[in-house]
């Protein structure tokens, strides 16, 4: 396992971190306990978490699991979705931050999160007012830097302005969905990210295990996150994602490796991606996703998987500007 630096933060963090959405889900506590001890014989420091994973059950076995080791690990965590029915028990508002750091802090069973993120982008909260909270949780040692996840390009370049216009800590990490499938990070995140020197962890690169192997035209298990969770299955339901699994499963075997094996490095072998981070509901499911570290993605193999899953156009929609054929220079590169 190797170690990369995240972003301008200074700390080195494993090339591949561990999601704990599983914990207390599809994994019950013995598979929960069993995985977080295979990743750390391999290696990984770098852990991510949310309050809202299970209603803060995967943070309790996060903070059990880590006791004894906990200034050896990078552990992140996040707030901002509902956690009850309670009116102001969800968003990015100082009062729901305070509260959701306060009872994070005491799941995990420590006095501070190396990584708080705000789970989505609040539209009701002014960006200034969350940033301020988050400015004071620095101050007060309980977090120690600042992430955002499910942000457009636009508010996490808004909330840097802020920040440096007011002199606040900045962002330092941010968490994009990236897959074959889902690649529309490239247009404008990624960039801007590189552009930044931000800290990039990257989720899903199985697409929920849509790029598993078990998925393909007319194939699927017959339980599974995007059989049985609406979420899932809206997010990759249609005739595109089955017929891109079932010809990235092709390209996989063809070349002796696991899908999830190549999923994973492929997600990891964008210039501006940190880390991706894997999971899985068992040991057995989450093995393949820890020996993506000894696969090499060459341009060949990039070229095969474009031609089942295309990248995305640019932001200005100006395609020709990525070849040749345009005013003389190749913009971007």
């Amino acid at each position: 396992m190797e170690y990369k630096y995240l972003g301008k933060t200074g700390i080195k963090v494993s090339e591949l971190c561990f999601g704990t959405m599983s914990f207390g889900a599809n994994a019950d506590k013995d598979n929960s306990n069993a995985m977080y001890k295979q990743v750390r014989d391999a290696g990984i420091n770098f852990f991510d978490c949310a309050n809202v994973y299970q209603k803060g059950i995967a943070e309790e076995y996060l903070g059990e699991f880590s006791r004894g080791e906990r200034e050896d690990l990078i552990i992140a965590t996040k707030a901002f979705f509902p956690m009850s029915d309670k009116p102001n028990d969800r968003g990015a508002s100082r009062k729901n931050l305070t509260a959701s750091l306060h009872a994070s802090l005491k799941r995990l069973g420590t006095d501070y999160i190396d990584i708080y993120f705000i789970h989505g982008f609040d539209r009701n909260t002014p960006m200034e007012e969350t940033l301020r909270v988050l400015q004071d949780f620095v101050s007060q040692g309980k977090i120690l830097y600042i992430g955002v996840s499910n942000f457009a390009a636009w508010q996490v370049s808004k909330a840097i302005k802020i920040s440096e216009y007011r002199n606040l800590t900045p962002i330092h990490c941010i968490q994009p969905m990236y897959n074959i499938t889902k690649r529309q990070a490239e247009v404008e995140l990624l960039p801007m990210a590189k552009e930044e020197g931000l800290g990039v962890m990257t989720y899903s690169p199985l697409g929920a295990g849509l790029l598993s192997g078990k998925y393909g035209p007319g194939k699927a298990p017959l339980s599974g996150r995007l059989v049985n969770n609406s979420m899932y299955n809206t997010r990759y339901g249609g005739d595109f994602y089955y017929k891109a699994a079932g010809d990235f499963t092709r390209i996989a075997e063809e070349r002796g490796m696991h899908p999830a094996s190549l999923a994973v490095a492929w997600a990891a072998s964008h210039s501006a991606v940190t880390v991706p981070i894997i999971g899985g509901g068992n040991p057995e499911q989450l093995a393949p996703s820890l020996e993506s570290v000894n696969i090499t993605i060459d341009n060949e193999l990039i070229s095969e998987i474009d031609k089942i899953s295309p990248p995305p156009p640019p932001a200005t929609d100006r395609t020709e500007e990525q070849t040749k054929f345009n005013y003389g220079a190749i913009l971007g590169k």
